[in-house]
């Protein structure tokens, strides 16, 4: 069976399909509540979705040297002295103090590099997707571009960042941005989610420098999705495409901040810090189909912040130690949004997602088979014939 073909299918459907979500829900009103403090582990809620614009063409943000050559074994040694090292700067010394971030969710307090140059030693190019995969890494990288020091704290897992669930999916940029703010947090940004992947050694996957897809759940076959089914958000066909596997059920795929599921499995959207970036946002990661790099690296700058998709996801972060977390991107901010500006592009406020947090809780979280706003909100869109991929 063929590899995916991404690039022929995001071409041939563009930025044409459109969905307009029916939905009971009602727009938001153009007040908006104040976001609360991220205090605890996030709930479950998604979304609906309006337009898919399916373009994909990405590029890596490592300079990456490619050659021919013998493979390289993974320096996961290396990888588990750093995450010893990052336990024991966290775990602090004498009396208890505040933890520097909400139960559910890891600091991560490092340099940023901006520019890593890694050396490939075995690859392969995937046609279809027209991406080069490099399958091993020399264990070695080295900052060519600037540091920068972050402080900051990041979900451990995908939403609803509960071990044991499925990540959610099907989500929109704003839908998913909204969900964050209703617990007090925000989107990570593109850099935060590559420096909890990589780790204080650069290493181009959380496990070290040799790609491994039974690590990090990847390289399964492309099964040709029905576009007007995934559209419509058909729960069959969104339960026949599931390829992924629960949160917390990879326990080779940990970064060394603590940080599980980054690469691969499902695909995840950041908020933008690139010049070169169109849209606010970026998807990162790759998801679970042969003929994606799964490395920390690299990410997609082509889709805008209606797309949504079957295998695309989403976490939250917050600042730390207790400090208040501003929702709104680093774009938004710049260009003086106000949030109420974002709810109406996700078609439903904070106050509306709380409630819904609430219900799910309550496992009183009940939609209409039509109501695609609420089953998004919910996270009801997957069939309940979906079956979690094995390796």
């Amino acid at each position: 069976m063929r590899t995916p073909p991404f690039s022929a299918l995001f071409a041939a459907f563009g930025a044409a399909l459109t969905l307009i979500a029916a939905c009971t829900g009602a727009p938001p009103a153009t007040g908006t509540t104040s976001p609360p403090q991220a205090t605890q582990a996030p709930p479950t809620s998604p979304p609906p979705g309006t337009q898919l614009n399916l373009a994909e063409a990405g590029d890596d943000g490592a300079a990456m040297l490619l050659d021919a050559g013998d493979d390289a074994s993974a320096d996961t040694a290396m990888v588990a002295a750093d995450t010893a090292m990052v336990a024991a700067d966290t775990a602090g010394a004498g009396p208890a103090k505040p933890a520097a971030c909400p139960a559910g969710m890891k600091l991560v307090d490092s340099e940023y590099c901006t520019e890593v140059e890694h050396k490939c030693l075995k690859s392969w190019y995937d046609k279809s997707n027209k991406k080069i995969v490099c399958e091993a890494f020399a264990p070695t990288a080295k900052c060519i571009g600037q540091k920068l020091k972050k402080r900051y704290c990041i979900d451990t897992y995908e939403w609803p960042n509960k071990k044991g669930e499925r990540p959610e999916v099907m989500n929109r940029f704003h839908q998913a941005q909204v969900k964050c703010a209703s617990i007090g947090k925000r989107m990570c940004t593109e850099s935060e989610w590559t420096l909890a992947c990589e780790g204080p050694q650069m290493t181009p996957f959380p496990y070290g420098y040799v790609r491994d897809a039974a690590k990090c759940n990847g390289d399964h076959l492309w099964d040709s999705p029905s576009m007007p089914k995934v559209e419509k958000r058909d729960p069959g066909e969104l339960a026949r495409l599931w390829k992924g596997v629960r949160s917390g059920s990879q326990p080779d795929c940990i970064s060394a901040f603590g940080v599980a599921d980054l690469p691969a499995n499902t695909d995840e959207v950041v908020a933008a810090e690139s010049p070169r970036a169109k849209y606010d946002s970026v998807n990162t990661g790759g998801p679970w189909y042969k003929g994606v790099r799964n490395q920390c690296r690299p990410k997609i700058y082509t889709h805008n912040e209606d797309f949504y998709y079957y295998f695309l996801s989403f976490r939250c972060c917050s600042e730390p130690d207790g400090k208040a977390t501003d929702p709104r991107t680093p774009r938004q901010i710049k260009e003086g949004w106000k949030f109420d500006r974002v709810e109406k592009r996700a078609f439903f406020t904070i106050t509306q997602m709380q409630d819904i947090l609430k219900k799910k809780e309550q496992n009183k979280c009940e939609c209409k088979s039509t109501d695609i706003l609420c089953k998004t909100m919910c996270g009801t869109l997957l069939g309940a014939a979906a079956v979690d991929a094995k390796h």
